[in-house]
């Protein structure tokens, strides 16, 4: 055969690479080809589901095309952009100067540059199990290995600090905390927060603070983790994807804490950010407006977040089988099925999509044990939408356990 007729392989980091929330959309199309309707509940995208996003960031954005800002901007994001999320930091309590600021496409870009800046092949990270699966996708492309540390759901799913001590090497490099939670809704209280910070300074570790959810705790917005030592080596992120309803506009920011410990980090996040070129340069003049503008559309979101959850957590729980911690935070719920024996998490979503067209993501693709029979539920949906898709998920479990 000559060489011309031979199939191109690929790299073998694609073969560790999975990203469950996406992956599971082959399965709906299938479905869907079979000519049943899927109701999807998979992707946390509050645009698909009737929000909108707030009109004086589509017009910051226009703006800034029609007067021509279509060029590359600098690798870091425009000067606005930059001093702009620096104040918002300084509003809540966290001094970051401009320069130690980011803009990148979305949280998921600055996250990928930090964790490939700072750890090497065989090293390792702290994640939370459940976590949001893009880490794990991150580590396995680098070569790196994750290290889960247990949230408990007879705890709100709270992290298990003594567990995540005793996961710690000599190569563990960087500590992953989701606050509010994606995927369970959690919201950590200050404690827990500064046990984290603790044992992160202990052992010499990064912490990557992800804070897509902060404004979107039912209770109102949480203070970035930062503001509790600011001396702690800590990236925060954020991005206009969830509470600024944005998520197209691939538009985050990231912001390197002051300690001169991040000084190394920085500079090689920098000298990565330059080999992509930049962000999308017209949505960084939404993130100006985002954070210096008008932010009354986050209460009516919160207010709507709250009635869904707790609709979400009362209807799942009334299901025999089911059992579900109610979220304080954010539009996810981990609701765990009592499976029966030899069956998956990945078996009930399956089979619940196939007969229902309901589309969950299994507990597994977050890295939790696939026979303990958790799945994540995104409940942007109406009410009303809601009601009925937890009326059917109740039939269709009352049948798989029966």
């Amino acid at each position: 055969m000559p060489a011309t007729a031979m199939s191109i392989r690929t790299a073998r980091r694609v073969d560790r690479f999975s990203y469950a929330i996406r992956n599971i959309v082959t399965e709906a199309q299938k479905v869907e080809r079979a000519g049943k309707k899927v109701r999807y509940l998979n992707i946390g995208d509050p645009i698909q589901f009737g929000f909108a996003t707030p009109p004086h960031l589509i017009d910051a954005v226009a703006r800034a095309m029609r007067d021509g800002h279509n060029n590359y901007t600098s690798s870091a994001g425009i000067l606005e952009a930059r001093e702009a999320v620096a104040a918002d930091f300084a509003s809540r309590g966290v001094t970051v100067s401009p320069d130690r600021v980011l803009i990148t496409s979305g949280t998921s870009e600055g996250l990928e540059l930090a964790l490939t800046a700072i750890v090497d092949e065989g090293e390792s990270v702290l994640v939370p199990s459940p976590t949001y699966p893009l880490y794990t996708a991150v580590l396995a492309k680098i070569g790196a290995e994750p290290l889960y540390y247990r949230t408990d759901p007879a705890k709100h799913w709270l992290p298990d600090l003594e567990h995540m001590r005793s996961l710690i090497t000599s190569s563990t490099r960087a500590l992953v905390v989701i606050d509010p939670n994606n995927p369970t809704g959690a919201v950590y209280p200050d404690e827990v927060r500064r046990a984290l910070i603790a044992l992160a300074e202990d052992h010499g570790l990064m912490i990557l603070a992800d804070e897509v959810y902060g404004d979107l705790a039912y209770d109102g917005s949480i203070a970035p983790l930062a503001t509790l030592d600011l001396d702690a080596a800590i990236i925060s992120y954020s991005s206009l994807s969830k509470a600024y309803l944005a998520p197209g506009w691939r538009a985050g920011w990231m912001a390197v804490g002051k300690t001169p410990r991040l000084d190394a980090a920085l500079a090689a996040i920098k000298k990565l950010a330059d080999g992509r070129l930049c962000s999308p340069g017209p949505m960084q003049y939404g993130v100006v407006a985002a954070l210096t503008g008008d932010r009354s559309h986050q209460a009516t979101f919160r207010q709507e977040l709250r009635a869904r959850a707790e609709l979400t957590t009362a209807r799942l729980n009334a299901i025999p089988g089911i059992s579900c911690v109610a979220p304080q935070g954010a539009f996810y719920a981990m609701p765990q099925v009592a499976l029966p024996a030899g069956r998956s998490d990945a078996d009930y979503v399956l089979a619940l999509l196939r007969e229902t067209g309901i589309l969950c993501v299994y507990g597994s693709g977050f890295g939790t044990d696939p026979a303990q029979g958790f799945f994540r539920v995104v409940f942007l949906a109406s009410l009303s939408e809601l009601g009925d898709i937890y009326d059917d998920i109740a039939a269709f479990t009352g049948k798989y356990l029966g």
